[in-house]
């Protein structure tokens, strides 16, 4: 059993994508806002997603929510886009497009009787950081863009922003149950010393952190760059997972996904966290557990991608994209004391010393 108060975002989690066919889809793109095109499948969690190709050279978004999902979720989703694009206009985020009668979304009842919202935003070009060569450029270019986002979110508030999430890098404690249900006892072990580490060194200290609404979800699939200029970045997209939250949660679970494809990965994630730190410095509070961070992001990646891939194998892929890459991490940083970890996460920022 999750803890009690997760069970909102364990609905959204537990309840079936809605599954309408392309044709409903293009059939709710034409009524809802009057845009004529073909409709193709993209990637989700708990919503279903499809781009919409408008013929006009426009391209769309339309997002049916999981039913599961509270209806102010989304409207915090929509009002904090919006929020970022009248006070930082040249962040390159999605735009809300509205409806024929001029709504920011609007709710449908499907054939089994479940009501959903949908909405539409406007399609980013560019290719996914995932896809392309990394480079010290492109990761210190990442830093800085989630620093400007941050900025720009900082003074955004709203009422849906408090809602339970179980992507949220400070509740980590609330997926101690899910231990309980890896198979290998090798990995047990392994998630159990990574838990214990953060509810002993990370949990008593976050009430103290300056917290904000954050992107939360900032990774290598969800940041877009040009195919010609790829440490130029053309997009920031998935704004599905947002919350009120400590500010440093923001910058350990974006570092986290720099750990992966490097050499040395600790070298990669300074960069990245380097590059934040110019921009948005962190306290010394936050740079003192952000590597704690870094490791829960990839512990409740583990956690979370097994369990909802053994209830939706039919999702297994997109569910486990994540998955090895969490492992290989943690078995990684369990062979340094957090000591280590911090000082090599933090090179940049405090180069060590010499004996």
């Amino acid at each position: 059993m999750m803890h009690q108060h997760a069970h909102t975002e364990a609905a959204a989690l537990s309840t079936a994508a809605p599954a309408l066919a392309p044709a409903d889809l293009q059939a709710l793109a034409c009524a809802l806002y009057g845009i004529e095109g073909g409709a193709t499948a993209l990637g989700g969690e708990r919503d279903q997603n499809c781009l919409i190709d408008g013929g006009d050279g426009m391209r769309y978004v339309l997002k049916v929510s999981n039913p599961a999902e509270a209806p102010s979720v989304v409207d915090f989703q929509i009002a904090a886009l919006e929020h970022v694009a009248r006070v930082a206009p040249a962040l390159p985020i999605p735009r809300v497009v509205r409806t024929v009668g001029g709504r920011t979304r609007e709710r449908v009842c499907l054939d089994d009787g479940s009501v959903c919202i949908v909405r539409l935003l406007t399609y980013l070009d560019g290719v996914q950081i995932k896809e392309t060569a990394r480079t010290s450029g492109q990761r210190r270019a990442m830093g800085g863009l989630l620093a400007r986002l941050n900025l720009a979110l900082r003074d955004f508030t709203h009422p849906g922003a408090h809602h339970d999430l179980l992507w949220n890098v400070s509740g980590a404690h609330r997926l101690a149950a899910q231990l309980e249900d890896l198979v290998d006892p090798a990995r047990q072990r392994l998630a159990q010393r990574f838990m214990t580490r953060f509810e002993r060194d990370v949990l008593p200290r976050l009430p103290q952190l300056r917290a904000q609404v954050i992107h939360n979800d900032y990774h290598l699939y969800n940041v877009l760059v040009a195919p010609q200029e790829q440490e130029r970045i053309t997009g920031i997209i998935d704004f599905g997972d947002m919350l009120h939250a400590p500010l440093v949660g923001e910058v350990g679970t974006a570092a986290a996904f720099h750990m992966a494809g490097s050499e040395d990965p600790f070298a990669a994630a300074a960069q990245f966290l380097a590059a934040y730190h110019a921009v948005l410095p962190l306290t010394d509070a936050e740079l003192e557990i952000v590597t704690d961070l870094m490791a829960t992001r990839h512990l409740i990646t583990a956690l979370i991608s097994e369990w909802r891939a053994a209830r939706y194998p039919h999702n297994r892929a997109y569910i486990m994209r994540h998955n090895p890459a969490a492992w290989e991490a943690l078995a990684m940083m369990a062979d340094l004391s957090r000591q280590d970890a911090r000082d090599r996460l933090l090179s940049e920022i405090r180069p060590r010393r010499t004996p």
